[in-house]
């Protein structure tokens, strides 16, 4: 049976899931982790469950890949490499470049490096990793999937910032957005949930993970998102600010004395939002637990910007026909999901208390309810082996 590897990379590891196709069975998944760092583990889980992890050094993504590989075979998930039909790769940044997935021959690898500035931690480690597995996998088709593509469908109005349009001419200065790939997997299955067409819904897709995004869905359509230039824009998140407003950095950076700009990005990027306020911990479940006024008060925050977003593209849209909640806060923290339903009883939405408070994929708004909430478990993978079965011609 052929087979279909869905990689997801990061600066120093990379998750993988093995599909078998055409039924979509997860056959193995893991994780290379510290890539290039000392202490690195490999580890995956078989179909039965069954687990295995060892500690082995990992200098590099070839080496991570030859690994893979090497397991993926000695754990029968393969019992030849001629049973990998196909590598799809999640890529945090495709400019304006690429504005669906793509085939990755060496001239595509090449723009991906190219995009470095606008992904420098993200877009060279996943480069690296499509270099790996064509060298090792060589005629083996290797796909793109990129967080900013489904964004490309984004109106001037909406991607553009009010700063000199010189910057946008020269540089593409612009949001991106993220999330892409998870957005479009959870706007497809919520319209199957509804028995409806996508293109005939409105809906909000509410990311809320360790980073976290509001997306409005139109026409089936990306039709704004709160991730900016980078992912560090937007709603408060795990470690990350959400949006600031830039003079405040200038204010903070003279009274601590930081003169390099890097090191005031890295406080927002990873010693700010949940953790930042709280000052007890990034993880939602962590600070839940706790009864101290900066945990309830990060809290607060969280939900108070989701629904500063949610309620703006109510706006812009007129409207939204469901709001759906996804990724690990959305889909497992039952108090969020219902204080930010509570707050939207305006427009007619009903919540079902009951069934908010279990996970799984459902609708948890009452059958009379003007405007549906749903949870829907997001799955990248699947949307990146999907991408990989529609572009090498796989069907």
């Amino acid at each position: 049976m052929n087979k279909i590897l869905a990689i997801n990379s990061g600066s120093s590891s990379f998750k993988y899931k093995l599909f078998s196709i055409p039924d979509e069975t997860v056959i193995a998944e893991g994780l290379g982790d510290r890539i290039g760092i000392s202490g690195s583990t490999f580890d995956i889980k078989l179909s039965d469950g069954t687990k295995h992890q060892e500690k082995v050094a990992l200098p590099d993504q070839e080496t991570a890949v030859k690994l893979l590989l090497n397991w993926l075979i000695k754990y029968h998930c393969i019992s030849d490499l001629k049973e990998i039909v196909g590598v799809g790769h999640r890529i945090v940044n495709g400019g304006e470049i690429f504005p669906d997935s793509a085939l990755i021959d060496k001239n595509n690898l090449h723009k991906i490096f190219d995009l470095t500035d606008y992904a420098p931690l993200h877009n060279p480690a996943e480069g690296r990793g499509i270099k790996a597995f064509m060298k090792l996998l060589p005629g083996v088709p290797q796909v793109g999937v990129f967080d900013t593509s489904f964004h490309q469908s984004l109106d001037p109005v909406h991607y553009l910032y009010s700063v000199p349009y010189e910057y946008y001419d020269k540089y593409k200065a612009r949001k991106y957005g993220a999330h892409g790939t998870s957005v479009r997997y959870v706007a497809s299955r919520t319209a199957e949930l509804l028995n409806r067409p996508l293109k005939e819904l409105k809906l909000i897709v509410c990311h809320l993970g360790s980073g976290a995004s509001i997306t409005a869905v139109k026409d089936g359509k990306s039709f704004d998102t709160s991730m900016g230039f980078s992912p560090l824009a937007g709603i408060t998140m795990g470690t990350r600010s959400g949006d600031v407003d830039p003079s405040l950095l200038q204010f903070v950076m003279k009274k601590e004395n930081i003169t390099d700009f890097d090191q005031m990005i890295d406080i927002l990027n990873h010693k700010s939002g949940l953790l930042g306020i709280s000052g007890i911990s990034s993880d939602m479940r962590d600070i839940e637990d706790r009864d101290d006024k900066r945990s309830q008060l990060a809290i607060k925050i969280f939900i108070n910007r989701v629904v500063r977003y949610v309620g703006s593209y109510l706006a812009e849209m007129q409207g939204a026909d469901a709001i759906v909640f996804t990724a690990g806060i959305g889909e497992n923290s039952a108090d969020v999901r219902a204080k930010v339903m509570s707050s939207l009883s305006f427009i007619g939405l009903k919540p079902d208390l009951k069934a908010n408070q279990s996970r799984g994929e459902k609708i948890i708004s009452t059958p009379d309810s003007k405007v549906k909430a749903l949870i829907v478990p997001t799955d990248e993978e699947l949307m990146i082996e999907r991408d990989v079965v529609r572009l090498a011609h796989l069907n």
